[in-house]
């Protein structure tokens, strides 16, 4: 059966929430101290102590959505530590990660500097675990309030005299783990204290957001749903990928098919896992309110040989492509209830975009990922039909193309492709049905590799770059729009309206 896509032009709805390509950055390792934060003394180029070449290249991602300082961090992360002068902050212990002691440089006024350099919105984890309400609720009045008051004088005799626009909070991060080790029960109740105290200050909104289920622990979210989604905006999920298991999750350049295959396999039960906890929320919420929240997601392997085993550095290969594009197309296709999706993480750390090495700063294939799929931010999500060959090893299969489509507001349909089989080359026939004026104005680019490990180096910094379509890999025939895709590739392709 030839793979065939179909794709009604005339019947979106749903409109792709741009924060599904947010992005996630924590106290762990480099992420923040040597990948955005440099200081104001260093020779690296900077603006305020945050690093300029870091800054630029997020910023053709079109970052919308920025979650910081954890993670794990966050429930130790007391903020007052992080504001004042800087020779005047205390130094603590990052006791989740590595042991290192950290001088607080960075804190809530270098985070909210970050986001408006990025273009991102914040959002902010508070601290439930080790944090009182008192310390949560003066954290969102010294950000959000513009009158006389104990925390917004504070802030002024910080060097800040308005106040910043902070949409979304965090209530707690794993509160099942790392934050608290607490029963769902417990947990609901917290939450429905610690939320109390988030207030809206003026004209800012919060976007409250509930430490929701670590993978498939549906419980969780039955309980949280239950006694307390009143309460929410949003409910997060958390769920990581990798080879093996928790204890040896895989190298991330060293592989072969068989891992290559099992990766991609579990990273698409992301849908599994989307609709059975959106299945849930369904029953307390069937109007769809409360957004689905993935604020942790992405790959996880064993740390680089020679680093810190704290510091989750890894590679990323065009493994990790793969798994970015398959699972940004699942959350495209349940923007009715996904609302918000922060990949882990931003610089240096896990499944990263970026990757520093003093001076010298790479994009990794995830990255190029991003930038391609970033057509899609604000579009409305365009109903397809797929017929796919599978892509098999031994007994086990999985498909071999996915696609994602949606249309923006100059009437542009912009397509994602996903090709899983590394042996092979693919075919695709797609149609565009219901377009006022179907197009052959076609424009692409694919990313692809002579290697399913093929990364990039700081030494070899385009191993894996995308590339525009060769002659004969996107035409049309007969209204059709013919691709062929290499073996284990993504695309993106850009259907124009005639003049």
């Amino acid at each position: 059966m030839p793979n065939t896509l179909i794709v009604n032009a005339d019947q979106g709805v749903h409109v792709i929430n741009p924060n599904i390509y947010g992005h996630f950055a924590e106290h762990l390792g480099r992420c923040i101290y040597e990948g955005f934060w440099v200081g104001e003394d260093g020779s690296i180029p900077h603006t305020r102590g945050i690093r300029n070449d870091v800054v630029e290249a997020l910023r053709q991602l079109n970052p919308p959505v920025l979650r910081w300082p954890g993670g794990c961090f966050a429930d130790e992360y007391h903020w007052m530590d992080g504001i004042g002068p800087r020779e005047n902050r205390p130094s603590i212990v990052n006791t989740h990660w590595g042991l290192v002691t950290e001088n607080n440089y960075f804190g809530t006024h270098e985070f909210f500097d970050l986001c408006e350099m990025l273009g991102a919105a914040p959002y902010i984890c508070g601290n439930v675990g080790s944090g009182t309400v008192q310390e949560m609720q003066q954290w969102v009045e010294y950000c959000t309030f513009a009158d006389r008051s104990p925390m917004a004088d504070l802030r002024r005799k910080n060097g800040r005299e308005e106040p910043w626009k902070l949409p979304y909070f965090g209530v707690g991060n794993e509160s099942w783990g790392c934050g608290g080790n607490m029963r769902p029960e417990y947990y609901a109740d917290e939450y429905r204290r610690y939320q109390t105290y988030v207030r809206h200050f003026g004209d800012n909104k919060v976007y409250k957001i509930a430490c929701g289920a670590n993978n498939a622990d549906y419980e969780w979210t039955e309980v949280l749903m239950r006694q307390a989604s009143r309460y929410m905006n949003g409910l997060s999920l958390h769920y990581y990928t990798f080879a093996g298991d928790w204890r040896h999750k895989g190298s991330a350049t060293e592989f072969d098919e068989a891992e290559w295959f099992v990766t991609l396999k579990k990273s698409l039960k992301i849908e599994e896992l989307v609709q059975r906890h959106g299945g849930v929320m369904d029953r307390y919420d069937p109007e769809k309110r409360v957004g689905l929240i993935v604020d942790e997601w992405g790959t996880w392997w064993d740390v680089e040989p020679g680093t810190n085993p704290g510091f989750l550095y890894q590679q990323n290969s065009l493994r990790d492509a793969l798994v970015a594009g398959l699972t940004l197309n699942v959350f495209n296709a349940h923007c009715d209830r996904v609302q918000m999706a922060n990949i882990a993480q931003t610089v240096n750390v896990l499944q990263a975009m970026v990757l520093t090495d003093g001076p010298r700063m790479l994009l990794t294939p995830t990255y190029h990922v991003f930038e391609m799929w970033k057509v899609h931010q604000g579009g409305t999500l365009l109903p397809l039909y797929l017929s796919s060959d599978a892509y098999a090893r031994g007994d086990d299969q999985i498909p071999a193309l996915s696609a994602s489509a949606s249309k923006d507001a100059a009437g542009r349909v912009h397509l994602t492709l996903c090709h899983t089989d590394p042996t092979r080359s693919a075919t695709l026939s797609c149609e565009l049905r219901g377009a006022s004026s179907p197009s052959s104005n076609v424009a692409g680019r694919v990313l692809a590799a002579g290697a399913i490990n093929a990364h990039n180096t700081f030494d070899e910094g385009d191993a894996v770059t995308p590339r525009a379509f060769k002659d004969g890999e996107a035409r049309w025939e007969d209204g059709r729009l013919t691709l062929t895709l290499p073996p284990a590739s993504v695309a993106v392709v850009t259907l124009s309206p005639e003049a």
